[in-house]
């Protein structure tokens, strides 16, 4: 199989990690993206850029259409998370979490539209949505349903040009559940669990929710 270029953002976290990982043992050139790359010792290419920050996301797509000719996975693997109740939720807060979650997705696939390859594969870190109206979950379950909602909208505007995948995991041993006061459930899987089936989804064809 050619080598690809896969772009993943999100590069810190457990589940980006193990995506990169992947996706390096496969041969591919993987960009490993992330507020601060510094920790990403593996990593061969890192682009250090917020997600928040227009700017940031725009000078990290032209950094890869300089020295790549077209990026054929790029992989979503930002989040964040605040649990609290609607009354006492701080503004920023919820703002924080849409950001991560949603807009930030919004900024970087206008972003990286042009230099996606013809036939090329964005997917995107959701969540079993329907698991998540539970109480003190409200940005966090907005913001993901929401990115399902943009992602579905995005396959049929991109249909002729690039696949579209939302992955949907459950419970992920990840550092998520140090920020949350839940415990992780017994029946969980690993962010490599995830990172297989995002690869097994990218090179069977694969579009759509995928849940793993």
């Amino acid at each position: 199989m050619t080598a690809q270029t896969v772009v993943v953002w999100g590069a810190n976290g457990g589940i980006g990690q193990a995506v990169a990982a992947s996706q390096r043992a496969l041969g591919n050139t993987v960009i490993e993206i992330a507020r601060d790359t510094s920790l990403l010792t593996q990593a061969d290419h890192t682009i250090d850029a917020d997600i928040n920050d227009w700017n940031d996301v725009q000078s990290a797509a032209h950094q890869i259409a300089v020295e790549h000719e077209a990026v054929d996975l790029c992989v979503y693997a930002v989040g964040d998370i605040a649990l609290d109740t609607v009354d006492t939720l701080d503004v920023a807060d919820w703002e924080r979490i849409i950001d991560a979650n949603l807009t930030g997705a919004f900024r970087m696939t206008q972003a990286f539209l042009p230099l996606m390859a013809d036939k090329s594969h964005l997917v995107f870190l959701g969540a079993m949505i329907e698991k998540l109206v539970l109480p003190k979950f409200a940005a966090y379950a907005a913001a993901k349903a929401g990115l399902e909602v943009f992602a579905k909208t995005l396959a049929r505007e991109e249909r002729r040009k690039l696949r579209v995948t939302i992955v949907r995991p459950g419970a992920v041993d990840t550092g998520f559940w140090e920020k949350v006061p839940l415990k992780l459930p017994k029946r969980h899987i690993t962010p490599a669990d995830v990172a297989d089936a995002i690869q097994a989804a990218h090179s069977s064809g694969y579009s759509g929710l995928l849940d793993v």
